[in-house]
């Protein structure tokens, strides 16, 4: 086989490969849904998140194959979002948290990890009701970012 005829199936092969990964990733999907769409665990499951706090919306989620479902509250004034299974199970919740708030080791570990940069905002992540992580929003030099930091650095 000449050098041209490898090359071409070396591109073809390249090329299928970048649409099969690009394929993958379009079938992810976050589409916008009303409460009368949910399936009724998860409408249940909402109604008892949302006690006390405002919904601002709702969303149908499809990541790797997986179905979920978000809410997204205001509660007291800061941001709650609750993701949802179909069968109404809480995956977990991410809730804004004032920098002020969170304990020391925590705030000193995303300072340092900021640099320079300005946290805007810090929220709490809770997985199976265990609060695992705090991820934080930085501006640095007109670029937004996240960091993270383990609830127990």
């Amino acid at each position: 086989m000449n050098s041209f005829k490898k090359q071409k199936i070396v591109a073809t092969l390249a090329v299928t490969f970048v649409l099969s990964v690009a394929a993958a990733y379009a079938q992810d999907t976050e589409k916008k849904v009303k409460m009368s769409d949910l399936p009724e665990p998860v409408r249940k499951t909402v109604r008892e998140q949302s006690k006390g706090a405002t919904i601002r919306g709702l969303a149908k989620e499809t990541e790797n194959g997986i179905t979920s479902y978000e809410v997204e509250l205001k509660v007291n004034g800061h941001s709650r979002d609750v993701l949802i299974d179909p069968g109404g199970a809480v995956l977990a919740v991410e809730e804004q948290v004032p920098l002020n708030a969170l304990p020391p080791a925590v705030k000193t570990e995303l300072l340092k990890k900021a640099g320079k940069g300005k946290i805007l905002s810090v929220e709490s992540i809770t997985k199976n009701n265990v609060l695992v992580e705090y991820e934080a929003q930085v501006n640095t030099a007109g670029k937004r970012s996240e960091i993270k930091v383990a609830a127990q650095p």
